[in-house]
């Protein structure tokens, strides 16, 4: 029996939506349904509204035909994938986590009304798009948050401790080219939530990256 192809669903740290076999560890949406619930593909909008949101994959054992008659469900790697990418913890299935990104997120941008998901999502929004594309900004790798996604060499990094990790759709892998604390890098993830983990939001990584299976020197 011919093995089913991927649907077009999952969410690379550039925002781009493919179809890769790697579904990863978490899900999300962008506001809505962008898909053609028939033929079950992508429309060629790419967003329904500011309402890009993270989510966990098992919810209060609910159900749902991926792709459906709903929103459309799009995966992730990690959470700090989904950041890359534009998106923000879920207000319902992962209350806690959103609390405390609202939190970090009013202190990291210094926006002390920016608490509520609608006026995260209008700041975020801002910061995440420059037209229909990714917005971008360099900044020195020493400059960079843990969890901040960069592009280097041509391919998408995050910071770990320091260092940086290569991302793969399977995990991630500790690169063995030479960097610096002055190193200028692309970074991916929006201006705000780079504020937002500087100020101390913790996101949850795929459990490829751990200290167990890198050993990193300080920086």
């Amino acid at each position: 029996m011919a093995s089913r192809r991927p649907l077009q669903n999952r969410v690379l740290p550039t925002a781009e939506i493919v179809a890769i076999t790697p579904r990863g560890t978490m899900m999300g949406n962008r506001g809505g349904r962008i898909h053609d619930p028939d033929t079950r593909m992508l429309l060629q909008r790419k967003w329904a509204s500011r309402r890009w949101i993270c989510c966990v994959t098992s919810f209060k054992g609910r159900r749902r035909k991926v792709m459906g008659q709903s929103y459309t469900e799009l995966f992730f790697l990690d959470e700090v994938t989904a950041l890359a990418a534009g998106h923000r913890p879920c207000f319902e299935c992962r209350r806690a986590d959103a609390k405390q990104f609202a939190s970090t997120f009013a202190l990291g941008t210094g926006c002390t009304n920016a608490r509520s998901a609608d006026e995260i999502d209008r700041i975020l929004h801002s910061d995440r798009l420059e037209g229909r594309q990714q917005k971008t900004y360099q900044s020195p790798l020493g400059e960079l948050p843990n969890g901040a996604m960069v592009l280097f060499a041509g391919q998408p990094h995050a910071i770990y401790r320091g260092a940086l990790l290569s991302w793969q759709p399977e995990g991630y892998a500790l690169t063995t080219e030479t960097t610096s604390r002055d190193t200028m890098l692309t970074v991916l993830t929006p201006k705000c939530v780079v504020q937002t983990l500087r100020a101390g939001y913790q996101p949850v990584w795929h459990p490829s990256a751990s200290d167990k299976n890198f050993k990193i020197s300080n920086r």
